[in-house]
């Protein structure tokens, strides 16, 4: 028996009760049917039926809500190191569970156990990071007047809504879940409809480390039924949003009439920016791995490679030579580095850029093709010869698809890098600190890496500027979303107070 298939054994074995019973809601700690009906969750692997999940709608969404609600105080007054413990407890569940969800997730999302065979771990250290934050989130500060003693501390917002994507649901789920459970406050999670089965293990697993029914509530459902109605349910007090950036808008106007507060963080067209000085074997590697890991279904990609005209001719034959070289195949083969597109819909939307990309003018230099006809599979793609007025240079495809624009000048790659509706990340490769240190100041993005990939760092902010999103995650960032401020003066002698109508 070959690796794959003792994957392919193990994967059934897990998925067996959900061909038995479907994804159900899980709502104040019971499984509860979709008001809607159910609908079927697809593979991208060979377009078979995983299960049935409940379709949720607003009703679903109202008793969630309502659910979230009713726990909410008992969960925030609950003693720090108590829900500390919990999510402890929650780590750990992930962690014993790690490779039924790291199998589950790569059939229900074509993403490659390469990949996702450490998502689950992420999910456990996003848990553990914020767990150890719990003591100190409302700690404040003293800003002494010369009649107060002011202080200030933080309490949770109350019961919110989180709505992840389909790319990397489970550890983005926990990116959003760990803060604001850490902060005290309940959750209603609707997770993307095209990947809903690690979201169900989620919840299982936080409420067998001792989450208190009602803390946090899973709903599955669509964005025009499920999500408009969290979006503009008055219980619930804020949203944090993973997805593209038109959804982001109407999460917005959805959310105005109850004045929610919003987290969103959206899409990206991201530029990665080649110097002739840069190092430019670790500048390959690690243009290759932004654009292709994670089928290129990936926020922070660089899809825009811009390449200084000087050395753009070898770059680009070492790159093609590298891009060809990609193996697509099966998600649970160990050694496959690409797998299918997560969706019919995705997939047709990615390769309708192959033919846009000939009609604007740029090369195909690589990819352009799918692969088989069982899945959603594409071959890694680049295009040459490219301008930053195309649309492939300018539209997030949000696919393993990175295209090629040269530059000449510092300054015309800093324009370049900037003409984008995006602002979510750049990457920077010059061996050249004064540079750096003037393109970074410049560069629109709320997230730069110099000489590096993205290595994310849990206590930093992430997040975008422009249409890539509002607001910031990670380390104390997020508790600012998930938690309100207050202010208490108290006074430290008998000031002067105005009397009016003393006489």
């Amino acid at each position: 028996m070959t690796v794959l298939d003792d994957n392919i054994a193990k994967l059934n074995g897990y998925l067996q009760r959900f061909r038995d019973t479907g994804i159900l809601n899980r709502i104040a700690g019971a499984d509860v049917p979709g008001a809607a009906g159910v609908f079927e969750n697809i593979t991208p692997v060979d377009r078979s039926v995983i299960c049935e999940v409940a379709h949720g709608d607003a009703t679903d969404i109202d008793a969630a809500a309502r659910a979230a609600h009713a726990a909410f105080t008992d969960w925030r007054d609950m003693p720090a190191l108590e829900r500390k413990k919990i999510l402890i407890r929650v780590a750990e569940g992930i962690e014993a569970r790690a490779e039924e969800i790291a199998l589950c997730e790569c059939w229900d999302t074509g993403q490659t156990l390469k990949f996702m065979s450490k998502a689950a771990l992420r999910g456990a250290e996003n848990f553990r990071y914020f767990a150890d934050q719990v003591v100190r989130a409302r700690d404040g500060q003293h800003l002494k007047s010369p009649t107060l003693m002011n202080v200030t501390t933080r309490v949770p917002i109350g019961p919110v809504g989180v709505i992840t994507p389909w790319n990397t649901p489970f550890m983005l789920s926990t990116w959003k879940i760990a803060p604001a459970l850490a902060a005290g406050c309940t959750v209603v999670h609707k997770p993307a409809e095209a990947s809903p089965l690690t979201a169900r293990l989620l919840v299982e697993i936080a409420e067998e480390a001792g989450l208190p029914p009602g803390v946090l509530n899973t709903v599955n459902g669509f964005g025009e039924g499920a999500g408009k109605a969290l979006c503009e349910h008055p219980l619930i007090k804020a949203i944090a949003f993973v997805g593209e950036s038109r959804t982001g808008s109407l999460i917005v106007k959805q959310g105005a009439d109850t004045l929610k507060r919003n987290h969103l963080e959206l899409g990206g067209k991201n530029p990665v920016i080649v110097f002739e000085d840069a190092d430019l074997d670790r500048a390959l590697d690690a243009v290759i791995f932004m654009i292709y890991s994670i089928n290129g279904e990936r926020c922070t990609s660089s899809s825009r490679l811009l390449v200084q005209d000087s050395i753009r001719e070898e770059f680009e034959d070492k790159l093609i030579a590298r891009v060809n070289s990609i193996k697509v195949g099966h998600p649970l083969d160990p050694s496959t580095e690409i797998g299918p597109l997560v969706t019919e819909e995705h997939f047709k939307k990615v390769t309708s850029y192959f033919d846009i990309a000939t009609e604007d003018g740029a090369t195909v230099a690589a990819g352009g093709k799918t692969v088989g006809d069982e899945g959603y599979f594409v071959r890694p793609t680049l295009f040459t010869n490219a301008s930053n007025q195309m649309r492939i240079a300018q539209e997030e495809i949000f696919g393993p698809v990175l295209t090629s624009i040269p530059f000449k000048t510092e300054e015309e790659a800093l324009q370049i890098a900037n003409d984008i509706p995006y602002g979510l990340t750049g990457y920077l490769w010059t061996n050249d600190l004064t540079r750096a240190l003037r393109f970074t100041d410049r560069l629109e993005a709320g997230m730069i890496w110099v000489n590096s990939e993205n290595v994310r760092h849990l206590p930093t902010p992430f997040g975008g500027v422009k249409a890539s999103g509002i607001g910031r995650d990670g380390g104390d960032w997020s508790f600012e979303f998930y938690m309100e401020q207050k202010h208490v003066g108290f006074a430290t002698g008998q000031h002067k107070i105005t009397r009016l109508g003393a006489g």
